[in-house]
């Protein structure tokens, strides 16, 4: 018999693989999706269910992301304690968790929602487990990669609201993708060593000055701004939403170019924060003036 101490720990380092704070961002994002594709209402059972499904395919691939980079999170201080490379989770146990919950995941949103959805939330694993998280080993374009997977959870929210795709749709994915992009880059050049150390080639690596990283940072955020005025453009939101998004995206860009002019430690972790307020900021913007 397994002793309930053993059962409770097992159960601990499993929830840890899944990253439950990155599942709780993801599922903020496919709740405002769900809810601004929400035609005729808000349906608490189909979002519930679409709730879950994601939250089983996020967790199943975060968790895959930690049993294939056991080794790169091994060589790093920030990642060293994780289950698999501290030991207390073998790669094998924590590969049939992960891929339980993520391909339990689909097929839970494949027969409770529809085949678009389960395609999306598909896709969002594929890209980040087969494409994403090898491609960190070899160029620092995976930055760019990775953004798809982050932005397509907000997708899936909309279609299984709305039934179908649609330019909205694609609104909120460009608006995540460029968002992810000056967030991941402050975060990549605060741990720039650590990351070389484990031998990732990411944003900001050889780049200690920081000027390479912050003007790049600096012209996503001025995209960002671009794409967060459409929803007002397209009449998905009204007045209230293009004022404030205009603040926001603002700020976010002072933050980005003030980071290029004086790159320093402080100045990356400003941005960071900033990233990290703006999108509940303008998620809670566009559903609050959402136009019917």
């Amino acid at each position: 018999m397994v002793a309930p101490r053993t059962i409770r720990r097992l159960a601990e380092d499993c929830l840890a693989l899944t990253k439950p704070r990155i599942v709780a961002l993801v599922l903020v994002t496919v709740a405002a999706g769900f809810y601004l594709g929400a035609a005729d209402g808000v349906s608490p059972w189909l979002l519930w269910h679409t709730l879950v499904g994601t939250a089983l395919v996020a967790a199943g691939t975060n968790a895959l992301n930690q049993v294939f980079e056991a080794d790169v999170d091994a060589r790093m201080r920030r990642t060293r304690h994780r289950p698999i490379p501290a030991g207390r989770l073998s790669a094998r146990a924590g590969g049939a968790f992960a891929w339980t919950a993520g391909i339990g995941g689909v097929l839970y949103l494949l027969v409770l929602l529809d085949g678009l959805v389960a395609a999306l939330a598909a896709a969002t694993l594929g890209s980040y487990v087969f494409l994403y998280t090898p491609l960190k080993r070899r160029t620092s374009l995976a930055t760019l990669v990775g953004a798809v997977p982050g932005a397509l959870p907000v997708v899936g929210g909309w279609v299984a609201a709305r039934g179908s795709l649609g330019p909205e749709a694609w609104i909120l994915f460009a608006l995540l993708f460029f968002w992810q992009l000056p967030h991941f880059l402050a975060l990549a050049w605060i741990y720039r060593e650590d990351y070389a150390l484990a031998g990732l080639k990411m944003a900001g690596e050889g780049d200690a000055g920081g000027q390479d990283t912050f003007f790049k940072a600096s012209l996503y955020a001025a995209a960002l701004l671009s794409v967060a005025l459409l929803p007002a453009v397209t009449g998905m939101a009204g007045n209230l939403y293009g004022l404030g998004a205009l603040g926001l995206s603002g700020w976010m860009l002072w933050t980005a170019v003030s980071a290029a002019r004086h790159p320093s430690l402080p100045s990356a972790r400003r941005l960071f924060k900033v990233s990290v307020a703006y999108l509940p900021g303008i998620l809670t913007l566009m559903m609050v003036d959402k136009i019917p």
